[in-house]
């Protein structure tokens, strides 16, 4: 019997991956069980697309991303953005002197290329990211000079500011939030940026449009902040078992973690019962 749900939004890091970055056999396969069943499984995550490239070749019934926090609407089987928003230029430099000020590493995104500081990369772990720097020195762009990069680009679909601690990321929050941006806290002292108006939920609801989806038709599984608009967008939202609290509290079930199949589990749960939206 299919089932009344059409698309089912899948977060990444903390959800769909495993801890140690990889998509475990078990929900591949209950990926492919909801194909069978009528449920179209899509990315919907933080990353850009040359961060994602790799796990292409394993979900091949995943034909879209919805990637850089809703910035990029990408087509994997076509290999092209098909729909997408930009950061407003004059926003550009205030966010790089704010990072400059407080010390942070600076992250670009475009619909197809992701862009970091030659220097930055040697030392990630300073920012709180390297469990990432493998993940970035195998597919992110490296230049001498963020700012004169910030100048050659036509637009920026997302902004990343890494910081060495919470409280210097809090700072930049503070110095940036009047600007036309939509800010997320993310990871342990991140901070993610993106047009006003513009993340998870809004680039789930642009691809459901071009689908022909209605949003009361939709999963999404997530565990962290930045999923909070896409599981409100959804008709049934649910959170991981490593989920944060804000995330369990807006959800319909809480699964199991992502190092044992939460996704996979709650893809089956949600899919045998509809009434759980």
């Amino acid at each position: 019997m299919k089932t009344r749900y059409k698309l089912i939004a899948l977060d990444m890091d903390g959800t769909l991956l495993t801890s140690d970055k990889t998509i475990a056999p078990e929900s591949l396969r209950d990926i492919g069980w909801a194909a069978g069943q009528g449920a179209q499984a899509v990315y919907c995550t933080g990353r850009g697309v040359p961060e994602l490239r790799e796990y292409f070749s394993q979900t091949p019934m995943m034909r879209y991303a919805v990637c850089n926090s809703g910035a990029v609407i990408y087509d994997c089987a076509e290999g092209r953005g098909i729909a997408g928003s930009v950061i407003a230029p004059e926003c550009v430099r205030p966010i790089l002197e704010t990072a400059a000020g407080l010390g942070a590493m600076i992250h670009f995104l475009t619909d197809g290329e992701s862009i970091v500081s030659a220097a930055d990369i040697t030392h990630m772990a300073d920012f709180n990211m390297g469990v990432y720097q493998p993940m970035f020195l195998a597919v992110a762009r490296q230049v001498p000079d963020m700012k004169a990069e910030a100048a050659r680009q036509d637009g920026i679909a997302k902004i990343n500011l890494y910081f060495p601690s919470p409280e210097l990321r809090l700072r930049a929050f503070e110095a940036l939030k009047e600007l036309p941006l939509k800010l997320t806290f993310q990871e342990i002292a991140s901070l993610e940026m993106t047009a006003r108006g513009v993340d998870k939920g809004s680039g789930l609801r642009l691809l459901a449009r071009r689908l022909g989806v209605d949003m009361q038709d939709t999963v999404g599984i997530g565990d962290s902040d930045n999923d909070l608009e896409m599981l409100d967008a959804v008709g049934c939202p649910i959170a991981m078992g490593n989920a944060s609290a804000a995330v369990r509290a807006r959800c319909a079930f809480v699964t199991a973690d992502n190092d044992h199949n939460g996704v996979g589990l709650a893809i089956r749960r949600a899919l045998s019962d509809d009434r759980m939206g």
